[in-house]
Protein backbone atom coordinates (compact mmCIF):
# COMPACT_ATOMS: atom_id res chain seq x y z
CA UNK A 1 0.00 0.00 0.00
CA UNK A 2 1.44 3.37 -1.06
CA UNK A 3 1.02 6.22 1.38
CA UNK A 4 -0.34 9.48 0.01
CA UNK A 5 2.26 12.26 -0.07
CA UNK A 6 2.04 14.96 2.58
CA UNK A 7 -0.34 17.71 1.36
CA UNK A 8 1.98 20.38 2.77
CA UNK A 9 5.79 20.28 2.92
CA UNK A 10 7.83 22.39 5.35
CA UNK A 11 11.53 23.17 4.99
CA UNK A 12 13.46 25.43 7.37
CA UNK A 13 17.02 26.56 6.72
CA UNK A 14 19.59 26.98 9.53
CA UNK A 15 19.30 30.76 8.99
CA UNK A 16 15.57 30.70 9.70
CA UNK A 17 14.02 30.78 6.24
CA UNK A 18 10.90 28.59 6.16
CA UNK A 19 9.30 27.38 2.93
CA UNK A 20 5.79 25.91 3.03
CA UNK A 21 4.84 24.13 -0.19
CA UNK A 22 1.27 23.16 -1.03
CA UNK A 23 1.82 19.65 -2.31
CA UNK A 24 -1.28 18.54 -4.23
CA UNK A 25 -0.07 19.25 -7.76
CA UNK A 26 -2.53 16.78 -9.28
CA UNK A 27 -5.37 19.08 -8.14
CA UNK A 28 -3.42 22.32 -8.70
CA UNK A 29 -3.13 22.48 -4.90
CA UNK A 30 -6.86 22.88 -4.40
CA UNK A 31 -8.22 22.99 -0.85
CA UNK A 32 -9.73 20.01 0.87
CA UNK A 33 -10.14 19.18 4.58
CA UNK A 34 -6.70 17.60 4.85
CA UNK A 35 -4.82 20.43 3.14
CA UNK A 36 -6.56 23.02 5.35
CA UNK A 37 -5.82 21.00 8.49
CA UNK A 38 -2.16 20.55 7.54
CA UNK A 39 -1.70 24.23 6.79
CA UNK A 40 -3.27 25.18 10.13
CA UNK A 41 -0.98 22.76 11.97
CA UNK A 42 2.13 24.10 10.25
CA UNK A 43 1.14 27.70 10.94
CA UNK A 44 0.64 26.83 14.61
CA UNK A 45 4.10 25.24 14.68
CA UNK A 46 5.71 28.25 13.00
CA UNK A 47 3.99 30.65 15.41
CA UNK A 48 6.17 29.30 18.22
CA UNK A 49 9.34 28.87 16.14
CA UNK A 50 11.48 31.75 17.41
CA UNK A 51 14.37 30.87 15.08
CA UNK A 52 12.19 31.31 11.95
CA UNK A 53 12.42 34.83 10.52
CA UNK A 54 10.51 34.60 7.23
CA UNK A 55 7.87 32.19 5.89
CA UNK A 56 7.44 31.64 2.15
CA UNK A 57 4.25 30.02 0.84
CA UNK A 58 4.26 28.44 -2.61
CA UNK A 59 2.62 25.69 -4.64
CA UNK A 60 4.05 22.55 -6.24
CA UNK A 61 3.40 21.84 -9.90
CA UNK A 62 1.57 24.09 -12.32
CA UNK A 63 -0.25 26.42 -9.91
CA UNK A 64 -0.12 28.16 -6.57
CA UNK A 65 -3.64 27.18 -5.47
CA UNK A 66 -6.73 26.71 -7.64
CA UNK A 67 -9.25 27.27 -4.86
CA UNK A 68 -11.62 24.56 -3.66
CA UNK A 69 -11.21 20.90 -4.58
CA UNK A 70 -14.15 19.63 -6.68
CA UNK A 71 -14.70 16.57 -4.49
CA UNK A 72 -14.58 18.73 -1.36
CA UNK A 73 -17.21 21.03 -2.88
CA UNK A 74 -19.35 18.04 -3.84
CA UNK A 75 -19.23 16.76 -0.27
CA UNK A 76 -20.20 20.23 0.94
CA UNK A 77 -23.32 20.16 -1.20
CA UNK A 78 -24.43 17.02 0.60
CA UNK A 79 -23.88 18.37 4.11
CA UNK A 80 -26.15 20.30 6.46
CA UNK A 81 -25.78 24.01 7.14
CA UNK A 82 -24.18 23.21 10.50
CA UNK A 83 -21.66 20.84 8.93
CA UNK A 84 -20.82 23.36 6.21
CA UNK A 85 -20.35 26.07 8.84
CA UNK A 86 -17.87 23.89 10.76
CA UNK A 87 -16.03 23.16 7.50
CA UNK A 88 -15.85 26.84 6.59
CA UNK A 89 -14.74 27.78 10.10
CA UNK A 90 -11.72 25.48 9.74
CA UNK A 91 -10.70 27.41 6.60
CA UNK A 92 -11.35 30.78 8.27
CA UNK A 93 -9.23 29.84 11.28
CA UNK A 94 -6.41 28.53 9.10
CA UNK A 95 -6.29 31.88 7.27
CA UNK A 96 -6.24 33.73 10.59
CA UNK A 97 -3.31 31.58 11.76
CA UNK A 98 -1.43 32.67 8.63
CA UNK A 99 -2.42 36.32 9.00
CA UNK A 100 -1.33 36.37 12.66
CA UNK A 101 2.10 34.75 12.27
CA UNK A 102 4.78 36.91 13.94
CA UNK A 103 7.26 36.44 11.09
CA UNK A 104 7.26 38.14 7.71
CA UNK A 105 5.07 36.01 5.41
CA UNK A 106 5.46 35.96 1.64
CA UNK A 107 3.31 34.31 -1.05
CA UNK A 108 5.13 33.25 -4.23
CA UNK A 109 2.47 32.94 -6.91
CA UNK A 110 2.61 31.15 -10.25
CA UNK A 111 -0.12 29.62 -12.38
CA UNK A 112 -3.54 30.03 -10.79
CA UNK A 113 -4.54 31.63 -7.48
CA UNK A 114 -8.31 31.30 -7.46
CA UNK A 115 -10.88 31.79 -4.71
CA UNK A 116 -9.33 30.58 -1.48
CA UNK A 117 -5.94 30.52 -3.19
CA UNK A 118 -6.19 34.28 -3.71
CA UNK A 119 -7.26 34.47 -0.08
CA UNK A 120 -3.98 32.87 0.96
CA UNK A 121 -2.15 35.55 -1.03
CA UNK A 122 -4.11 38.32 0.70
CA UNK A 123 -3.46 36.87 4.17
CA UNK A 124 0.33 37.11 3.67
CA UNK A 125 2.29 40.28 4.40
CA UNK A 126 3.96 40.35 0.99
CA UNK A 127 3.17 38.67 -2.32
CA UNK A 128 5.25 38.19 -5.46
CA UNK A 129 3.51 36.91 -8.59
CA UNK A 130 4.48 36.00 -12.10
CA UNK A 131 3.05 38.55 -14.53
CA UNK A 132 1.09 35.81 -16.28
CA UNK A 133 -0.36 34.31 -13.09
CA UNK A 134 -4.16 34.11 -13.03
CA UNK A 135 -6.28 35.45 -10.17
CA UNK A 136 -10.05 35.26 -9.75
CA UNK A 137 -12.61 35.43 -6.96
CA UNK A 138 -14.90 33.05 -8.78
CA UNK A 139 -17.41 32.22 -6.05
CA UNK A 140 -20.41 34.11 -7.49
CA UNK A 141 -20.20 31.97 -10.62
CA UNK A 142 -21.00 29.01 -8.37
CA UNK A 143 -23.77 30.78 -6.45
CA UNK A 144 -21.46 31.36 -3.48
CA UNK A 145 -19.65 34.27 -1.84
CA UNK A 146 -15.95 34.60 -0.85
CA UNK A 147 -16.95 35.03 2.78
CA UNK A 148 -14.07 33.38 4.66
CA UNK A 149 -11.36 35.10 2.65
CA UNK A 150 -13.08 38.50 2.58
CA UNK A 151 -11.42 40.05 5.69
CA UNK A 152 -7.96 39.53 4.21
CA UNK A 153 -8.81 40.57 0.67
CA UNK A 154 -10.56 43.73 1.85
CA UNK A 155 -7.58 44.55 4.09
CA UNK A 156 -5.25 44.05 1.12
CA UNK A 157 -7.10 45.87 -1.69
CA UNK A 158 -9.84 47.91 -0.02
CA UNK A 159 -13.60 47.62 -0.06
CA UNK A 160 -14.27 49.11 -3.51
CA UNK A 161 -11.89 46.83 -5.42
CA UNK A 162 -13.06 43.85 -3.39
CA UNK A 163 -16.71 44.57 -4.16
CA UNK A 164 -16.00 44.91 -7.88
CA UNK A 165 -13.97 41.71 -8.12
CA UNK A 166 -16.21 39.67 -5.82
CA UNK A 167 -19.37 40.68 -7.69
CA UNK A 168 -18.01 40.18 -11.23
CA UNK A 169 -15.63 37.22 -10.74
CA UNK A 170 -13.38 38.98 -13.25
CA UNK A 171 -10.14 37.18 -14.04
CA UNK A 172 -6.91 39.22 -13.83
CA UNK A 173 -3.18 38.67 -14.10
CA UNK A 174 -0.18 39.40 -11.88
CA UNK A 175 0.34 42.88 -13.33
CA UNK A 176 -3.25 43.82 -12.49
CA UNK A 177 -2.88 42.20 -9.05
CA UNK A 178 0.09 44.50 -8.42
CA UNK A 179 -1.91 47.53 -9.60
CA UNK A 180 -4.67 46.92 -7.03
CA UNK A 181 -2.35 45.93 -4.19
CA UNK A 182 -3.09 42.23 -3.95
CA UNK A 183 0.60 41.62 -4.68
CA UNK A 184 3.51 44.01 -4.18
CA UNK A 185 5.74 42.70 -6.96
CA UNK A 186 5.00 41.17 -10.37
CA UNK A 187 7.92 39.49 -12.13
CA UNK A 188 8.55 38.05 -15.57
CA UNK A 189 9.67 34.48 -14.87
CA UNK A 190 10.70 31.85 -12.32
CA UNK A 191 14.26 33.17 -12.22
CA UNK A 192 13.02 36.60 -11.14
CA UNK A 193 10.70 34.93 -8.62
CA UNK A 194 13.71 33.20 -7.04
CA UNK A 195 15.66 36.48 -7.07
CA UNK A 196 12.81 38.20 -5.20
CA UNK A 197 12.74 35.32 -2.72
CA UNK A 198 16.44 35.81 -2.01
CA UNK A 199 16.00 39.59 -1.77
CA UNK A 200 13.11 39.35 0.70
CA UNK A 201 14.99 36.72 2.73
CA UNK A 202 17.91 39.14 3.06
CA UNK A 203 15.59 41.92 4.21
CA UNK A 204 13.87 39.66 6.74
CA UNK A 205 17.14 38.36 8.17
CA UNK A 206 18.35 41.93 8.63
CA UNK A 207 15.31 42.99 10.67
CA UNK A 208 14.79 42.54 14.41
CA UNK A 209 12.21 39.73 14.80
CA UNK A 210 10.40 41.34 17.73
CA UNK A 211 10.20 44.64 15.88
CA UNK A 212 8.75 42.86 12.82
CA UNK A 213 6.03 41.27 14.96
CA UNK A 214 5.25 44.57 16.67
CA UNK A 215 5.20 46.44 13.33
CA UNK A 216 2.60 44.03 11.96
CA UNK A 217 0.51 44.49 15.10
CA UNK A 218 0.92 48.27 14.82
CA UNK A 219 -0.53 48.33 11.31
CA UNK A 220 -3.51 46.22 12.36
CA UNK A 221 -4.19 48.52 15.33
CA UNK A 222 -3.76 51.87 13.59
CA UNK A 223 -5.78 50.85 10.52
CA UNK A 224 -8.87 50.42 12.68
CA UNK A 225 -8.65 53.71 14.56
CA UNK A 226 -9.42 57.36 13.93
CA UNK A 227 -6.45 59.74 13.96
CA UNK A 228 -6.90 61.62 17.23
CA UNK A 229 -5.05 62.36 20.47
CA UNK A 230 -5.78 58.91 21.86
CA UNK A 231 -4.09 57.32 18.85
CA UNK A 232 -1.12 59.69 19.20
CA UNK A 233 -0.69 58.63 22.82
CA UNK A 234 -0.91 54.95 21.93
CA UNK A 235 1.65 55.20 19.13
CA UNK A 236 3.97 57.14 21.46
CA UNK A 237 3.59 54.40 24.07
CA UNK A 238 4.44 51.72 21.54
CA UNK A 239 7.61 53.39 20.25
CA UNK A 240 8.73 54.12 23.83
CA UNK A 241 8.40 50.42 24.67
CA UNK A 242 10.43 49.52 21.59
CA UNK A 243 13.17 52.02 22.45
CA UNK A 244 13.45 50.53 25.94
CA UNK A 245 13.40 46.93 24.72
CA UNK A 246 16.55 44.79 24.40
CA UNK A 247 16.19 44.91 20.61
CA UNK A 248 15.81 48.67 20.62
CA UNK A 249 18.89 49.15 22.80
CA UNK A 250 20.93 46.70 20.72
CA UNK A 251 19.86 48.37 17.48
CA UNK A 252 20.90 51.81 18.69
CA UNK A 253 24.20 50.52 20.07
CA UNK A 254 24.99 48.75 16.80
CA UNK A 255 24.20 51.92 14.82
CA UNK A 256 26.43 54.08 17.01
CA UNK A 257 29.23 51.51 16.95
CA UNK A 258 28.89 51.07 13.19
CA UNK A 259 28.38 47.31 13.38
CA UNK A 260 25.61 44.86 12.55
CA UNK A 261 23.08 44.21 15.33
CA UNK A 262 23.01 40.74 16.84
CA UNK A 263 20.02 39.56 14.83
CA UNK A 264 21.29 40.68 11.41
CA UNK A 265 21.95 37.68 9.17
CA UNK A 266 21.36 39.62 5.98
Amino acid sequence: MTLAPDPVLLEVSPEGVAILTLNRPETRNAFDELLIQNLAEHFETLKGADHVRVVFLRGAGASFCAGADIDWMRRGGERSVEENEADALALARMLKHLHDLPQLTVALVHGAALGGGAGLVAACDVAVALKDATFRFSEVRLGLTPATISPYVIEAIGARWAKALFATAESFDGVYAEKIGLVQYSVADEAELRTMMEYLSTLALGAAPGAVEDSKALVRFVAGHRIDDALAKETARRIAQRRASPEGKEGLAAFLQKRKPSWDQG
